[in-house]
């Protein structure tokens, strides 16, 4: 597992509220911290890939636990 230094639980929220979580954390934390976020719509990888190429935000990791999607994501 990769070390974090926020994590936001998006478990249960469809569209657009994950992507709205990911984007209120990326505000809280400083440039380079890393984002833990947990989510379960099944779109977001689609919702969050295209904020991140946009916005400048490095994803670091993406895993596939059960019915989670867990994303690493580095503030640049």
């Amino acid at each position: 597992m990769m070390e974090f230094d926020l994590e936001v639980d998006a478990s249960g929220l469809n569209c657009p509220l994950p992507l709205l979580r990911l984007k209120k954390a990326i505000m809280e934390v400083e440039s380079g911290k890393v984002i833990k976020i947990i989510a379960t719509d099944p779109a977001a990888h689609l919702d969050f890939g295209v904020y991140l190429e946009q916005a400048g935000h490095t994803p670091l990791k993406i895993l596939n636990h059960e019915q989670q999607q867990i994303f690493f994501i580095q503030k640049n």
